[in-house]
C-alpha cells in the first residue's frame, strides 16, 4: 500500500480539511478491525489510514509533512534547523564557499545537525531521539445549554494511537533480544559527509538507541497502534462555545517512555429555545397575563438551579426586564455568577369572545394620549 498520507486517503494534495476527515470517516469504517474480524490485509489498512489521518489532521503536522515529507514528523524534528541547512546547502551548492561564517545561531555544522534531528547539546552528541513527550490533540465536543451552564460528567469514546501492547512502546519484539546495531556500531549516530565538515545525524536503522532487534509485528516498529479509548471526563460549569478544557496526559502517547501528550476538548454549545447567554449573564423571555402586568403578580419561573417565584410589579409593561441577581451563568475562573434578566411579555387572550371583547373595548378610555404619537421617521 502507498505511504503517501494523500494517496492512503485518496484526496489530492489541495484537499480541505472537511475532504480529509470526509475521507478518512468512510476509509475507517470499511477496513476497521469491527467489521472484518480476522482480516489482516483489513487490519493492516485501517492502521495505515488512521497514520494517514493522524498526519492529514492536523494542521502543523500537515504543514511539516508537506515540507519536509515523513522526516518531518519524526521525534524531535526541527523544521527551523532543517531551512538553515538548506540555505546552507543552496549557497554552497552556489559557489559561495564561505556560507557557514553567517549562519544564524549555527557557528557549526555539528550544531546545524545537532538541532535538525534532535541531538541536544554539541557535548552530548549520542542523545537517543526517540525520548519525546506526545502530541496534544483536540476532540470536538457538544453540549445543550443547560448542560454547559450546570456542568456534567461523561465518557467519551474516541479513536486515537495507544503504546502498543506488544512492545510497550519500544518498537521491538520482547521477545527476540536486542543486538549492536551494525550500522552505527552501537553509538547510535552516523556521520553525513556533506559540505566542508563531517557531523552527525541519529541512525534511521536503530533510531538512535544504538540497539536493533526484530520489529514488533503488532505495530511495525512505530511503538503506537491506532485503538478506541473510552475517557472520563469533567466539564465545569459555565463553560461557552469555543472553550478549551485539557485533560492531562490523555494526548498521543510519548515515544521512549516519555509522558503523553494532552486532551484539549473544544466545546460547542447548542442555542437554547428560551435561554440565551451574554458574558455571564442569562436572558430570557418570561410570559404575563394583562391581568398579571397591571395588578401585578407572583409568579413561578424556570432557572438553572430550578423553578424560583418571581414578584411581578403591578402596571408592568411588556419590554419590561427584571433581574434576578446571582442566577446567571458561572464564570469557569473566579467562579463568580451573572444574572438572570427576566423580559415581561404581555400576552392577550387569542378569542373571539364578545365579553372579553367588550371589556378590552373599555379598557381603551384608560389609556393616556395616543400610543403611537410619539413614533417618528
Amino acid at each position: 500500500m502507498s505511504k503517501d498520507y494523500y494517496d492512503v486517503l485518496g484526496v489530492p494534495k489541495n484537499a480541505s480539511e472537511e475532504q480529509i476527515k470526509k475521507a478518512y470517516r468512510k476509509l475507517a469504517r470499511k477496513w476497521h478491525p469491527d467489521i472484518n474480524p480476522g482480516n489482516k490485509e483489513a487490519e493492516e489498512r485501517f492502521k495505515a489510514v488512521a497514520q494517514a489521518y493522524d498526519c492529514l489532521g492536523d494542521k502543523e503536522k500537515r504543514k511539516l509533512y508537506d515540507e519536509f515529507g515523513e522526516e518531518g514528523l519524526r521525534a524531535g524534528f526541527d523544521a527551523k534547523g532543517a531551512r538553515q541547512y538548506r540555505k546552507w546547502s543552496s549557497a554552497e551548492r552556489a559557489g559561495g564557499g564561505r556560507a557557514w561564517q553567517d549562519f544564524g545561531q549555527y557557528h557549526s555544522y555539528e550544531d546545524i545537525f545537532g538541532d535538525l534531528f534532535g541531538a541536544g547539546q554539541r557535548a552530548e552528541p549520542f542523545t537517543s531521539t526517540t525520548v519525546s513527550a506526545g502530541r496534544d490533540i483536540e476532540y470536538d465536543m457538544n453540549a445543550d445549554l443547560v448542560s454547559a451552564l450546570k456542568g456534567f460528567e461523561t465518557h467519551i469514546s474516541m479513536q486515537k494511537l495507544k503504546v502498543c501492547a506488544g512492545c510497550q512502546g519500544s518498537g521491538s519484539d520482547p521477545k527476540v533480544a536486542a543486538a549492536t546495531c551494525p550500522s552505527c556500531n552501537g553509538t547510535g549516530r552516523m556521520d553525513v559527509a556533506e559540505g566542508p565538515l563531517h557531523f552527525t545525524k541519529a541512525c534511521p536503522q536503530c533510531r538512535g538507541r544504538g540497539k536493533t532487534g526484530k520489529v514488533c509485528s503488532q505495530c511495525g516498529g512505530t511503538g503506537q497502534v491506532p485503538g478506541t479509548e473510552k475517557i472520563k471526563v469533567v466539564i465545569p460549569q459555565g463553560v461557552k462555545e469555543g472553550s478549551k478544557i485539557r485533560v492531562a496526559g490523555k494526548g498521543e502517547p510519548g515515544f521512549g517512555g516519555a509522558p503523553a501528550g494532552d486532551l484539549y476538548l473544544v466545546m460547542h454549545v447548542k442555542a437554547h429555545p428560551y435561554l440565551k447567554r451574554k458574558g455571564n449573564n442569562l436572558y430570557m423571555e418570561v410570559p404575563v397575563t394583562v391581568a398579571e402586568a397591571m395588578a401585578g403578580a407572583t409568579i413561578t419561573v424556570p432557572t438553572i438551579d430550578g423553578q424560583t417565584n418571581v414578584r411581578v410589579p403591578p402596571k408592568s409593561q411588556s419590554g419590561q426586564t427584571m433581574r434576578l441577581k446571582g442566577k446567571g451563568a458561572s464564570d469557569p475562573k473566579t467562579k463568580q455568577r451573572g444574572d438572570l434578566m427576566l423580559k415581561l411579555v404581555v400576552k392577550v387572550p387569542k378569542t373571539d369572545d364578545p365579553t372579553i371583547l367588550e371589556a378590552a373595548e373599555n379598557m381603551n378610555r384608560f389609556y393616556e394620549g395616543n400610543l403611537r404619537g410619539d413614533i417618528r421617521l
